[in-house]
């Protein structure tokens, strides 16, 4: 009974860890394909002397300010969120679908910029270096197992053959 109870166990264990990494690898790829092209994008409208000014009035802020700045995006895109939610209730999932999506994009790239903006800030309170620290910290191990799995190896391959095979493709066509 024992050894059929700890063989339970184990598998049970087993699927968690595969559901968990799955979870972290979308999270991973999230926040590589997602966040830093979308933070990037948003440092690019820094350009523009207004936002220029704006955020070196951000990087000024106070540290209470400056949290409070980093979770604006939060409460103000929660509204636009329940519309959206709303939208899929009374049958216009497209534009439901569509409305989350923007408001994540939206939101992605002005927290990312925010939190670079802030960071030094944010960082002066205990609670948040902490977190701050154990993310970090976190996501390198889950990053690494992640990486390490069969399932990333072989997509990693994939996409390295694909990539070589549209270069291939391009350069006989003259394209590139």
């Amino acid at each position: 009974m024992r050894s059929v109870l700890l063989g339970l166990v184990r598998t049970l264990w087993r699927v968690l860890r595969a559901l968990f990494l799955g979870l972290a690898a979308i999270i991973i790829a999230i926040e590589e394909w997602g966040w830093r092209p979308l933070t990037a994008m948003a440092a690019r409208l820094a350009k523009w002397p207004p936002i220029g000014r704006l955020e070196d009035a951000i990087r000024r802020a106070p540290r209470r300010a400056a949290l409070l700045l980093f979770l604006a995006p939060a409460v103000l895109l929660f509204p636009v969120k329940l519309v959206a939610l709303w939208l899929i209730h009374i049958g216009r999932t497209t534009l439901g679908v569509v409305v989350i999506l923007l408001a994540k994009a939206l939101g992605t790239a002005f927290v990312g910029r925010l939190f670079i903006l802030t960071e030094s800030q944010l960082t002066t309170f205990p609670w948040f270096a902490r977190a701050l620290s154990w993310w970090r910290a976190t996501k390198r191990r889950v990053k690494a197992t992640v990486r390490s799995s069969l399932l990333w190896q072989a997509a990693s391959r994939i996409k390295r053959r694909m990539s070589l095979w549209v270069r291939r493709r391009l350069r006989g066509a003259g394209l590139r």
